[in-house]
């Protein structure tokens, strides 16, 4: 009696100080995923070295760590800074005048009268919606110029935290075998369920990040490139609002180019918005079907429904961290549920 008590006890003790170690490691969440995404992204890189150069993990880790640090975070460094500048710019622009979303909305409706004409056959009043649209439009352009102003304010804490993520990262490339060993002692789930579970963790992170981030740079690298080519303005901030959009399934950067295409029209450009039509829809739209069963799989990729309302909803509870974050508790709910009915449901027919 008095050792189950203990026993409670102590389970209980556990518990407690588990969550109280959870809340003072709570500011450093991200720092913490990031780099634990990141080791588990180039730890085959860190195995390659081990076996060309012999047991030497902390050469290993920081040669990969570097590797790292080109390939990865100096050009986000690069591309986040000239995104708050162009994001700034173009909300001074829009808030002098200099660009005025009513006379574009007004050259897209003289352009396309079918559009109104459709809207009243709906019983819809097209001035309503084009008021609408320019409130939305208004409001982004502040809620995207207070939120580059923030990033840019808070340069010293996001250097904090890279810097966390980076040194946790050294020690993850680094321990990362002996870590997973120790989790799989400690958990009491069963060793082969909790290595079937590890192993969906490390698959859906590297086709998360490695496919659906890769594929969103290259169709956010292509969009501004063809922006910048025709001369449209803020290129670098469309692009990266374009790779962001591709992270979302269903939706895509077809969101930016399409409305700019229209537009190109409505002006009377006839030929930059042929290009650009042709381009989204040729060249941007198919990177994706191109570059993401050869960068993820087809094995390892979830449902489409599955990926569009886990990344949405895990945008909206975690932030940017939740296009990975989502489509990973999803993995893992799905993973958890088929251990279930491979090792209970199936044992309960049988008996």
């Amino acid at each position: 009696m008095r050792e189950q008590l203990e026993r409670r006890a102590f389970l209980i003790l556990l518990a407690a100080v588990t969550i109280a170690f959870g809340f003072i490691l709570e500011p450093f969440w991200s720092a913490i995923f990031w780099a634990c995404a990141v080791s588990v992204i180039f730890f085959p890189m860190q195995q390659l070295l081990q076996r060309k150069w012999g047991h030497r993990p902390n050469l290993n880790a920081l040669v990969t760590l570097t590797v790292c640090m080109l390939i990865v975070v100096i050009p986000v460094i690069f591309i986040s800074t000239a995104f708050i500048q162009e994001g700034i710019q173009l909300y001074q622009k829009i808030d002098s005048g200099d660009i005025d979303p009513r006379a574009m909305l007004m050259k897209l409706r003289d352009a396309f009268p079918i559009v109104d004409e459709l809207l009243v056959e709906f019983g819809v009043n097209p001035n309503d919606i084009r008021d609408q649209v320019i409130s939305a439009v208004q409001g982004a352009s502040k809620f995207l110029a207070k939120e580059t102003l923030t990033i840019g304010q808070n340069t010293f804490g996001f250097l904090v935290s890279l810097a966390l993520m980076m040194y946790l990262t050294f020690f993850l490339l680094r321990d990362g075998s002996h870590l997973r060993d120790l989790l799989i002692k400690a958990l009491p789930i069963g060793d082969e369920r909790e290595h079937a579970l590890f192993e969906k963790f490390v698959e859906v992170t590297r086709a998360t990040v490695k496919g659906n981030l890769v594929v969103a740079i290259v169709q956010g690298a292509l969009g501004g490139f063809i922006f910048w080519l025709l001369d449209i303005p803020a290129p670098l901030l469309w692009g990266v609002i374009m790779a962001f959009l591709s992270l979302i399934p269903a939706v895509g950067a077809a969101l930016v180019w399409f409305p700019a295409g229209l537009y190109l029209y409505a002006t009377g450009a006839w030929v930059s918005a042929t290009v650009l039509m042709a381009y989204g829809a040729i060249i941007i739209g198919l990177a994706d079907n191109v570059l993401r069963p050869i960068l993820v799989g087809r094995d390892t990729k979830l449902p489409d429904y599955i990926v569009l309302f886990s990344t949405i909803g895990g945008i909206s509870l975690f932030g940017i961290n939740g296009f990975v974050i989502g489509p990973l508790v999803a993995a893992l709910f799905m993973a958890v549920w088929q251990i279930f009915m491979t090792d209970f449901n199936s044992g309960h027919e049988e008996s």
